[in-house]
């Protein structure tokens, strides 16, 4: 499912929900059973049920069907952390970043919901802009969604340009985040910190007190990436100084694609040596790029 094919969507718990169950049928597999593998007792099996958890020991004991039941593991704690700076609301027009992280971080919240995990949101940009608590009850999910809400449907106004701190962010997620969290962090890791140390320090950080941590890189890649503008003069502005140039893309194209491809490579080497798990996102693309890590990282930690 693709962004362009949901904007006209206004109500983001039912998209969620959609982009869920799309997920879900595309996998032939449903992960609301097998995330749990607790045994918790039999029931008698009525016609039209699934079969799957049919006990054919049981049966061929008895002679009679009864399905297994489960406990569902509630013990995972999730940390969805959102990056509202300026630069995320690019292109102006669609706000196609912010817009696909958050219904990305709905998406998710849906799945921890089903489950009956905690899952708390935390959006930034110069500080903290809020952060709601870790929970797993339905109304808390309500409350996560409405907090996402004005993102998705384009409400919520674009900052005015402003420095984006968050090497300070991470650290005090790092210091307040409870120990053996799963922490998924959706930016496009633009800091206007000069000193990459600090950055690359928060990050190792993270995975103190072994949480694990998915870092999503939100991109718009025919923009940001592969710089493919017509061979024009444009005038340029950075959303988060609000400096300005005018400069032709075709003049820059190879430097800026050197240094696009530089920082990528700072980012994954530092997330490969601290074990987080990193993904570049392009949101020109569908969400199943973001639900599959999530389900996989989820799979290996129940």
């Amino acid at each position: 499912m693709l962004l362009d094919e949901v904007q006209s969507y206004q109500n983001l718990e039912l998209l969620a929900r959609q982009v869920v169950e799309g997920f879900i049928t595309g996998m032939h597999a449903s992960p609301f059973h097998g995330f749990s593998a607790e045994f918790a007792e039999h029931k008698a099996y009525n016609s039209g049920e699934s079969t799957r958890h049919l006990d054919w020991k049981l049966m061929a004991r008895t002679d009679r069907l009864y399905v297994k039941r489960y406990e569902e593991e509630t013990n995972l704690r999730c940390r969805l952390v959102l990056d509202l700076s300026p630069s995320m609301f690019y292109p102006a027009g669609s706000k196609a970043k912010v817009r696909f992280a958050a219904l990305a971080c709905a998406s998710i919240a849906q799945l921890l919901k089903k489950q009956r995990d905690a899952f708390s949101l935390t959006a930034f940009n110069t500080d903290i802009l809020f952060q709601t608590a870790m929970r797993s009850s339905p109304r808390h999910f309500d409350e996560v969604i409405q907090k996402l809400q004005p993102v998705w449907d384009g409400s919520l106004p674009m900052p005015a340009a402003s420095e984006t701190r968050l090497a300070p962010t991470l650290e005090y997620l790092a210091q307040t985040t409870h120990r053996r969290s799963l922490i998924v962090l959706f930016s496009d890791m633009f800091d206007s910190g000069e000193d990459e140390t600090a950055l690359w320090r928060a990050l190792q950080h993270l995975r103190y007190g072994r949480n694990e941590v998915i870092l999503f890189h939100i991109r718009h890649n025919p923009d940001e990436v592969d710089f493919a503008f017509d061979n024009r003069p444009y005038r340029f502005v950075d959303l988060e100084s609000g400096e300005k140039l005018l400069v032709n893309p075709a003049e820059l194209r190879e430097y800026y694609n050197q240094r696009v491809a530089d920082l990528d490579e700072r980012i994954r080497t530092k997330c490969l040596q601290y074990r987080i798990d990193f993904y570049p996102i392009d949101v020109s693309r569908d969400f199943q790029q973001v639900l599959m890590p999530f389900y996989a990282k989820r799979m290996r930690m129940a």
